[in-house]
């Protein structure tokens, strides 16, 4: 075959993207397991972030077992505990499902102290892409305890500052149950606006639609809880 032809270059670029294609796969395939290890670990982390526990890669397995281990459940809308591995249910599947049939996992955390924090996983949409979180509650079912959120594109110096403990923290105290008993969850408002509302919290100044996505997230993740937290 003729080296310098167009045909040789074309059958030597074919193999040449197979044989590429093929590495990356089998790369990819041999990696999976160690991926899958440290999301698993991230996860944990941001678990026990959101009942005020520090954690590092290397502990964090050890910490979540102490604190959490076999005390997580999945339950329906109407409050009833069903089948399932709380740990293991895709949030991003979840929410695009009716309340009906959405698994809505809860992890029960035991503290130093010997209090009980219920903690529920949020998932929703900011400016860029999905962001998600943990919201932890007291005993009571209404105050909360801890926050914390995450992205996966949000502009950084705005919407990414969910990340950070300027936002987060705030949301510690609020309450998810107005006076009279009903559901109100936390709104996200205007930096400023919130004035001690215990339903209100201050968004981030040039970050509005992710600081409403968080609104929106906290309200339509928390809705299905309703029922438990009730109880």
């Amino acid at each position: 075959m003729d080296r310098q032809g167009n045909t040789y270059t074309f059958l030597y670029a074919s193999v040449m993207v197979i044989v590429v294609a093929a590495i990356l796969a089998f790369l990819a395939q041999s990696l999976k397991p160690f991926q899958d290890e440290n999301a698993a670990v991230a996860k944990k982390m941001d678990i026990l972030k959101s009942v005020q526990i520090e954690s590092t890669a290397a502990d964090a397995e050890e910490k979540y077992e102490n604190y959490i281990g076999e005390n997580a459940f999945v339950i329906n809308v109407n409050g009833e505990k069903v089948e399932g591995d709380a740990f293991t249910v895709d949030m991003a599947k979840e929410v695009k499902k009716t309340g009906l049939d959405r698994a809505y996992p809860i992890y029960m955390c035991k503290l130093d102290n010997g209090q009980t924090k219920y903690i529920i996983p949020l998932r929703g949409k900011g400016l860029w892409g999905p962001i998600w979180g943990y919201v932890s509650l007291d005993e009571d079912k209404n105050t909360v305890y801890g926050a914390t959120f995450g992205h996966k594109g949000e502009t950084p110096g705005l919407g990414a500052e969910i990340t950070t403990d300027m936002f987060q923290k705030p949301f510690t105290g609020k309450q998810l149950f107005d006076q009279s008993g009903a559901f109100s969850s936390i709104e996200v408002v205007k930096k400023g606006q919130s004035q001690g509302d215990l339903h209100k919290v201050d968004g981030i100044s040039g970050g509005t639609i992710t600081s409403v996505g968080v609104g929106t997230m906290l309200k339509d993740c928390l809705t299905g809880y309703e029922k438990f937290l009730k109880n």
